[in-house]
């Protein structure tokens, strides 16, 4: 696979990298890639619009955590839980009116758990005046964008130790000729 030139410069420690994606398959394998670097205790935090491929992408990430069950979006239920050879905790916050909902709900326990969180729609969980989310300083975020009738760019930025080593992982990945 191949990354913009952003992706050389994930690897010395400049962020943010940006990823082409010109079809629902290659968004899957994107994020097949990074479902296979993913430990436990990792957040990723996806953002964009309606369509532009944040339930692919979460797919993909299923896939490379072996999760053999279809994965599609919890938007009514806010959360599906699924087994690979880690937990696959996939939160879509579009329908939620406040962030302290998540709280209300009891789900800052899967923030701090053995499983990997995949967060849709994560800016709806995020405070307006900066208060700390109900996910730690400690995440990958990926915002996808439509470029095109099938392409979507999408632009991985990182905040923590963690954060920071899984996104450095992911470009090295995506620079390898995959």
């Amino acid at each position: 696979m191949t990354a913009t030139d952003q992706t050389d410069e994930a690897q010395t420690g400049e962020f943010p990298v940006t990823l082409e994606s010109e079809s629902v398959e290659r968004t899957q394998a994107l994020g097949c890639a990074l479902g296979a670097l993913a430990q436990a205790g990792d957040v990723i935090l996806l953002e964009g619009e309606l369509g532009a491929g944040k339930t692919a992408l979460t797919q993909g990430i299923g896939l490379g955590l072996g999760v053999s069950a279809t994965v599609n979006s919890p938007t009514f239920t806010i959360l599906k839980e699924y087994q690979g050879r880690l937990p696959l905790y996939h939160f879509d916050l579009y329908r939620l009116d406040a962030p302290d909902e998540l709280y209300d709900l009891g789900f800052e326990d899967y923030f701090r758990d053995d499983g990997v969180c995949v967060v849709e729609w994560a800016e709806r969980g995020e405070f307006a005046d900066g208060e700390e989310p109900v996910w730690n300083g400690d995440w990958l975020r990926v915002t996808l964008s439509i470029s095109g009738e099938h392409k979507r760019m999408l632009v991985c930025s990182a905040e923590g130790a963690r954060g920071h080593a899984l996104l450095a992982a992911f470009a090295s990945a995506m620079g390898s000729g995959d």
